[in-house]
C-alpha cells in the first residue's frame, strides 16, 4: 500500500525546520497516539493511526505491509526497492530517535512491532547537482553546465519553468549571438537530463504544437483566454478587458492577475510536455461544446501557474510569443547544443569549425524535411548530426523549402552572372507557388511556399491532376505556379483573382476562379532526390514524367538563349502574355536545387525593373496614420519596415500613403483591427519622429513599388551595412497588394535592401566598387 500525500494536508516540506533553532510540533489529540517530531533534522518515529488522510500516521494492523518512504527538502517521495541492511527491531509504544542523511525508511506493519530499517543511500553526482531551486534558474550563466546548472533531475520531466525563464531571458535580450547562447544552454540541459522533452520545448520555443503542414494551429480566441483567466483568478472579464487594454499584451493581463491571486495549497508544477500535450489537445479540439473544453483545459493549467509561466502560457495560447525568437536562431541553438555537448572538452576556438558546420547540417535537414519531430529524432536517438544527411532527406507528403530567384537589374548583369553556359528564361507567372506531391500510395498534396498545406484549397487541382502523371511515375515532388486562368479566353488572370478563392475547404462545384498548373522543376520522382541533379537534367526528367493538360497543367514557357535581343523580345512577349517577367536559370553549371536559398543561379528579370528599382519590395505594415480630410475615419498612412534576419528585428524604411482605393483603405484598416497592439515590440526599429498613431503586431506583408532608394537618417533599414548612421528608405513608394503567401520573416530582408540600393546606376556610378555581395542567402 502506497502513502499518497492528499491535497487537503499540509506540504511535510512544512514539518521540516530549516534552521537548527525551530522546533515544530504537531498537534496530539488524546485518542491519537504520538505523531512525527522533527527536531534539528533528527526523525522521532511512533506508530499512530493509519489513516491516508494522514500522511505521516502508520498504525500496526493485522495485514503485513511494506511501506518505503524518502526524505528530502521538498518532503516525502515513494520509492522501492529497499535493501535489507542494518534492520533495528523498535517496541510497538517505544519512542525510537533517528538521524536523517537522505534516508530511507521502511516500515513492515505486523501486530505488535515495527520493524524500521535505515538505509544511507549514496547520491551521484548528477542527482545531487541538478537539485537546485528553479526561482534561481540562470540559462544565461557564464560558463553554464548543462547538469550542474539545471535545475531537475535526471530522468525526470522538464519543468516548465524552466522554460519559461529562458524565454523571459530571451524576451529581455535584444543581441541575437547572446539569443543563441542563453536557448542553446537551455537545450543542452534537456539533451543531457531528459532528451525524450527536447522535441516538445522545441514546438513551445517557436509556438507550434505541429509541422507547418499538418494545418494544427494554436490561436485561440481571446474570449476564452479572458473567460479562463477570470474563473481561475476571481477577477472579472470587464477587469481584464481595460488591464488588457492598457498593456496590449493578454500574457501580462494573466501574468499581474495570478500574482494576486492566494491559493490555500501550493498546486503541481507544470511541466513541459504537459504543457505541450494540452496545447496540441486544445489546438485539435473540435465539435460540440468544444469551446467549452478548451476553456476548462485552459483553467488548469492556468491554476498550476507560478511566476512568468502564466504570461508564455497564454502568449502561446493566442499564438504569439513576442519574444523575437526567430526560427533560424532556434535551429541554430539546437546545433549548437548538440555540438557543445558531443565536443565539450575542446577549446572555443576549435569548436568553432564543428559549430559551423552544424549548424549548416541542422538547417539544411530542416530545409529538405521540416519535422521537429523527425529531425530532433535523428539528433537524439538516431545517430546525431552526423546521420543528419541520411535521415531528413526530401519525402513525399513533407514539404520542402522552396529555392527562391535573386532579383537582376538588367540583362547585362544576366550574361555577368551566367558567362558563357547555357540558361533558361522562362516566363515568371503572377500566381501562387505550388509544390505538388504524389506519395506512394497515390495521395496527392499542395503546398505553398510557407509549407502550408493548400490541399484543400484546390479540390480542382487534385481531382484532374492524376490525369497528367505518365503511368511508370509512383511519386514525385513537382515544384510549379498555380495562376488565375480563364479557360474561354485562353489567358492569365492577375494575382488578386487568385486571391478570391477560398483559402480552405473549397467545394469544387462553387469555384469560380479557375486555376492551372504550370510546372518548372522536378524535385522527387520514384524514389530518388533529384535536387543534386543540374537543372537541365531535372528539366528533361519533368518532360519524361508529365502529360501537358490544356488548361489545367501545363510546362511552363521556357527559351534557351545567350542572345541580348532574343532576351529582350523574350521579356516584352512575357508581359504581354500577363507574365511578370522572366526567370533566367542556370542549366549545367552549379545549377543544382539549392533548397531554401536566394540563389544566384536563378535570376528574376521584370519589366519594372529596367525602369529604376531592381526589385518590388515585401514589406512589413508595424503602424498606422490616423486619416485626414478625405480620410477621415480610417488610416491615411501606413509605416512599414524590413526585416533584419541578423539581429531578427523589424527596421522602418517607410511611409506609404499611395496606391490605395477608399474601399482598400477600409479594407486593409478592417484587417489590421485584430493587431492593434499599444506600443511597439522590443524587436521593432525606428526613429521617434517616424512614431505611428496606431501600432500594429508583425502580421501582415504588403508588396510596395518605389521610383528608387535613398540613405536616410530616420529610417533604419540596413543602418550599418550601407553607411554607419544612416539607414535606408524608398522614395516615392506605392502599394500594389497584400502578399497572403508570404510570412514576416519571409519579408524583404535587410541585405536584401542594401543589395537594391547599390544596385542603382546612380549608386555604381558614384561609387563602382561598393557593389552587391555575390554570397547566396540562406533563405
Amino acid at each position: 500500500m502506497n502513502i499518497q500525500k492528499k491535497t487537503n494536508q499540509p506540504s511535510i516540506a512544512s514539518f521540516f525546520s530549516k534552521t537548527d533553532s525551530s522546533i515544530i510540533k504537531t498537534p496530539k489529540k488524546e485518542s491519537e497516539p504520538p505523531s512525527i517530531r522533527v527536531e534539528n533534522k533528527e526523525v522521532i518515529k511512533s506508530p499512530s493511526s493509519d489513516s491516508e488522510d494522514k500522511p505521516f500516521a502508520l498504525a500496526p494492523t493485522k495485514k503485513s505491509r511494506k511501506r518505503v518512504l524518502s526524505f528530502d527538502e521538498s518532503g516525502p517521495d515513494e520509492k522501492s526497492n529497499a535493501s535489507n541492511e542494518n534492520i533495528k527491531k523498535t517496541p510497538t509504544k517505544a519512542v525510537k530517535q533517528m538521524k536523517i542523511i537522505d534516508t530511507k525508511i521502511e516500515i513492515n506493519d505486523e501486530k505488535d512491532s515495527i520493524f524500521t530499517k535505515i538505509e544511507q543511500t549514496t547520491i551521484t553526482p548528477i542527482e545531487q547537482k541538478t537539485i537546485t531551486d528553479t526561482q534561481s534558474y540562470n540559462p544565461g550563466k557564464t560558463n553554464y553546465d548543462p547538469i550542474n546548472d539545471a535545475c531537475w533531475k535526471l530522468g525526470s520531466d522538464v519543468p516548465y519553468s524552466s522554460l519559461s525563464t529562458t524565454l523571459l531571458l530571451i524576451e529581455e535580450t535584444s543581441a541575437r549571438l547572446e539569443i543563441i547562447r542563453i536557448l542553446s544552454n537551455f537545450f543542452r540541459s534537456v539533451l543531457s537530463l531528459s532528451s525524450r522533452d527536447l522535441v516538445h520545448c522545441v514546438y513551445l520555443c517557436v509556438n507550434k504544437v505541429a509541422p507547418d503542414y499538418d494545418g494544427i494551429e494554436l490561436g485561440i480566441g481571446e474570449t476564452i483566454i479572458m473567460k479562463a483567466i477570470a474563473d481561475s483568478t476571481g477577477r472579472t472579464v470587464e477587469q481584464l478587458k481595460l488591464d488588457y487594454k492598457s498593456k496590449g499584451d493578454l500574457g501580462l493581463v494573466a501574468e499581474a492577475s495570478r500574482s494576486t491571486q492566494r491559493t490555500m495549497f501550493k498546486p503541481k508544477p507544470l511541466t513541459v510536455s504537459l504543457v505541450y500535450k494540452k496545447l496540441k489537445e486544445i489546438a485539435q479540439l473540435t465539435g460540440n461544446k468544444s469551446q467549452q473544453r478548451k476553456g476548462d483545459i485552459i483553467k488548469s493549467l492556468l491554476v498550476s501557474c507560478q511566476s512568468h509561466e502564466t504570461r508564455y502560457l497564454v502568449r502561446s495560447l493566442i499564438g504569439k510569443l513576442r519574444i523575437g525568437l526567430a526560427e533560424q536562431s532556434m535551429l541554430v541553438a539546437l546545433a549548437h547544443a548538440c555540438i557543445r555537448n558531443e565536443y565539450s572538452n575542446l577549446k572555443e576556438t576549435t569548436l568553432k569549425e564543428h559549430l559551423d558546420n552544424g549548424t549548416h547540417a541542422v538547417k539544411d535537414a530542416f530545409c529538405q524535411c521540416p519535422s521537429y519531430d523527425i529531425l530532433v529524432d535523428a539528433l537524439v536517438d538516431k545517430g546525431g548530426i552526423d546521420k543528419l544527411k541520411d535521415l531528413c532527406k526530401a519525402t513525399p507528403g513533407i514539404p520542402m523549402k522552396p529555392m527562391l530567384a535573386h532579383p537582376s537589374k538588367g540583362i547585362d548583369e544576366i550574361l555577368k552572372r551566367c558567362g558563357q553556359s547555357e540558361f533558361a528564361c522562362e516566363y515568371k507567372y503572377d500566381g501562387e507557388r505550388a509544390q505538388i506531391h504524389l506519395t506512394d500510395d497515390g495521395k496527392i498534396y499542395i503546398y505553398s511556399r510557407n509549407s502550408e498545406n493548400n490541399t484543400s484549397k484546390y479540390p480542382d487541382i487534385i481531382e484532374r491532376i492524376p490525369n497528367a502523371f505518365q503511368s511508370n511515375v509512383k511519386s514525385l515532388i513537382l515544384d510549379g505556379e498555380c495562376v488565375a486562368y480563364d479557360i474561354e479566353q485562353k489567358k492569365l488572370l492577375p494575382f488578386q483573382t487568385l486571391s478570391t478563392r477560398k483559402r480552405k475547404d473549397a467545394d469544387i462545384k462553387e469555384i469560380k476562379v479557375q486555376v492551372c498548373i504550370f510546372a518548372f522543376d522536378l524535385l522527387y520522382l520514384n524514389g530518388e532526390s533529384l535536387v543534386e541533379k543540374s537543372f537541365r537534367e531535372r528539366r528533361r526528367l519533368l518532360h519524361e514524367s508529365i502529360v501537358c493538360i490544356p488548361g489545367e497543367l501545363v510546362f511552363a514557357e521556357s527559351r534557351t538563349t545567350s542572345n541580348i535581343d532574343e532576351i529582350n523580345m523574350y521579356l516584352e512577349q512575357s508581359v504581354k502574355d500577363g507574365c511578370e517577367g522572366l526567370m533566367v536559370k542556370t542549366l549545367d553549371d552549379d545549377a543544382t536545387y539549392e533548397i531554401a536559398k536566394r540563389s544566384h543561379k536563378w535570376l528574376k528579370l521584370k519589366k519594372d525593373y529596367l525602369d529604376g528599382v531592381g526589385d518590388t519590395l515585401d514589406l512589413v505594415v508595424i503602424g498606422g496614420y490616423t486619416g485626414t480630410g478625405k480620410r477621415t475615419g480610417v488610416y491615411g498612412g501606413y509605416l512599414l519596415a524590413c526585416y533584419d534576419k541578423d539581429n531578427e528585428e523589424y527596421q522602418c524604411i517607410c511611409k506609404l500613403g499611395t496606391g490605395f482605393t477608399d474601399e482598400l483603405l477600409v479594407s486593409l484598416g478592417n484587417s489590421l483591427e485584430p493587431h492593434i497592439i499599444q506600443k511597439p515590440l522590443a524587436y521593432y526599429r525606428y526613429s521617434s519622429s517616424l512614431t505611428p498613431d496606431v501600432w500594429f503586431d508583425a502580421v501582415k506583408v504588403w508588396e510596395v513599388k518605389c521610383a528608387d532608394l535613398s540613405l536616410s537618417p530616420h529610417h533604419h533599414a540596413a543602418i550599418g551595412l550601407v553607411d554607419e548612421g544612416k539607414g535606408i528608405s524608398l522614395r516615392f513608394p506605392r502599394f500594389l497588394h497584400e502578399r497572403q503567401d508570404k510570412s514576416v520573416e519571409d519579408a524583404t530582408s535587410a541585405e536584401q535592401v542594401a543589395d537594391l540600393y547599390r544596385r542603382q546606376e546612380k549608386i555604381k556610378k558614384i561609387d563602382p566598387d561598393n557593389q552587391a555581395d555575390d554570397d547566396d542567402d540562406m533563405y
